[in-house]
């Protein structure tokens, strides 16, 4: 991690919107939504073990976050409501998300259209949201 990058202020999940909010010691806000985090997890489970072993993610429009737990001081944890967990978001991942969000989501949806596949959940059910937002202060410990 590079020592002058930015690191996140303050991090919300608004679970009624499915919007993850991320300040950056340098300005920049970005809204993430967690379809959008779940698909781009940095997990070796999605992202495979090198390239061109992508796992496309379908069904994921309705996913939740039920918990975001820190790791260290450089990166957050989510548990999604799908049970996907071992993605680990470092601030230089989160901020790569936040400023190539809309090139990498049309490149999503390509890929989607490409495979016949679709965003919406194979069951009707939507997961429920009990608080309007979850807040998370980066920076003091959690897991190591």
């Amino acid at each position: 991690m590079d020592k002058n990058a930015p690191i996140p202020t303050e991090i919300k999940l608004h679970q009624k919107s499915r919007i993850m909010e991320i300040e950056f010691s340098d300005g920049k806000r970005f809204e993430l939504p967690f379809e959008f985090l779940r698909v781009y997890s940095p997990s070796a489970e999605v992202r495979g073990h090198g390239p061109g072993q992508e796992v496309l993610q379908t069904g994921k429009q309705e996913v939740g976050i039920v918990s975001l737990e820190p790791v260290g001081s450089y990166a957050v944890q989510p548990t999604f409501s799908d049970g996907h967990d071992t993605g680990i978001y470092s601030w230089d991942y989160l901020y790569e998300l936040g400023m190539d969000q809309e090139q990498l989501w049309q490149e999503y949806l390509r890929r989607m259209k490409a495979a016949g596949e679709s965003r919406a959940p194979a069951s009707a059910s939507a997961p429920a949201g009990r608080t309007n937002f979850v807040s998370v202060k980066p920076g003091g410990g959690g897991k190591h």
